[in-house]
């Protein structure tokens, strides 16, 4: 069968022959028609996400949109390695493929899942939004992020809190519910003070951080210290991805005087089990509510001239025809 195939980890993977999948006792065979890349993808695809275990050669690729052979439309995630989504085929425990829902194209569907995820699992089990407070996503112009802002706004929460280095991108949040948009510049000291203003103003109850590094280290700093906004109460900070760096420095009178709660979300930090009930959560949501996501599609064809030319602004999407 035709797929994407890493041959070599840190090289880009490249279109070609795979063996064919066969099943196996509580497997299904899906006949894959979309699967999205996402920074978890390139990280395994590449061999340097925590979770990447796969040796060369492989087919990358964790979820999709298919068919199984009776014709069923389905979601599916973490198919058997190494016969990855990005391929004509691949196998997939039972337990692991949902219906997927009416509605929205088979490219936008799976472009939303993994973004979906990041928030979906933070505001229902982790951080749950509640109705008299507000929700600060800080980074909030990708693709991600701008999902967690509509996301946010549908599961209640009063007032939305964007944080973002591009203004211009940060503005048109605004159409998707963040109702207060905070520059992510320099100087860091002005950023955090405008932060602890609006904490205290708003209400923030939940952070979802998606950049780590100076701006992260920022706002628990506005969260924390003599002049915390919200004293003994808790808020919970969830970190999603690590954008702007993979440590922070963070002092232990920060955490001792705000109350602040640090979590995480991602593989791992939630059983598969809990993770894949959550997208088919998010997925219906999506349907339901009609998100907005931009999407970059191509044919699987192309995927040696598209894997590293995709527009940042867009979730890159490979189809089968």
């Amino acid at each position: 069968m035709k797929a994407a195939v890493v041959r070599e980890l840190g090289r880009s993977p490249s279109y070609g022959e795979f063996e064919e999948p066969s099943p196996r006792t509580g497997e299904t065979l899906i006949s894959v028609s979309a699967s999205a890349v996402s920074r978890l993808v390139r990280g395994r695809s590449s061999g340097a996400h925590y979770s990447a275990d796969d040796a060369p050669p492989f087919v990358p690729g964790i979820d999709g949109i298919g068919r199984t052979d009776r014709g069923r439309h389905v979601y599916f995630a973490f198919p058997r390695s190494p016969f990855g989504a990005l391929a004509e085929r691949c196998v997939v425990s039972d337990a692991r493929i949902m219906d997927a829902p009416d509605g929205p194209d088979d490219a936008s569907l799976a472009a939303a899942a993994n973004p979906g995820m990041s928030c979906w699992i933070p505001l229902t089990r982790l951080a749950p939004v509640r109705p008299d407070e507000a929700v600060l996503i800080n980074g909030a112009t990708g693709t991600a992020g701008q999902m967690a802002v509509q996301v946010a706004r549908y599961l209640g929460a009063p007032s939305v809190i964007a944080t973002a280095r591009d203004e211009a991108k940060l503005e048109r949040l605004g159409e998707l519910g963040a109702d207060v948009r905070i520059p992510l510049q320099p100087p860091m000291d002005a950023f955090r003070e405008t932060v602890r203003k609006v904490a205290r103003e708003k209400n923030v109850g939940t952070v979802l951080d998606y950049l780590w590094g100076p701006s992260t280290e920022a706002i628990l700093e506005a969260l924390g210290g003599p002049n915390a906004p919200r004293g003994p109460s808790r808020v919970r900070f969830v970190e999603v991805g690590g954008v702007a760096g993979p440590t922070i420095a963070l002092s232990g009178a920060v955490l001792r005087s705000s109350g602040v709660e640090l979590l995480g979300t991602g593989l791992g930090s939630s059983s598969n089990v809990d993770l894949f009930r959550g997208i088919g959560e998010f997925l219906q949501a999506f349907a339901k509510a009609r998100f907005r996501i931009a999407v970059d599609v191509h044919p699987l064809s192309e995927i040696d001239r598209a894997w590293d030319s995709a527009d940042p602004a867009k979730r890159l999407v490979f189809t089968v025809p």
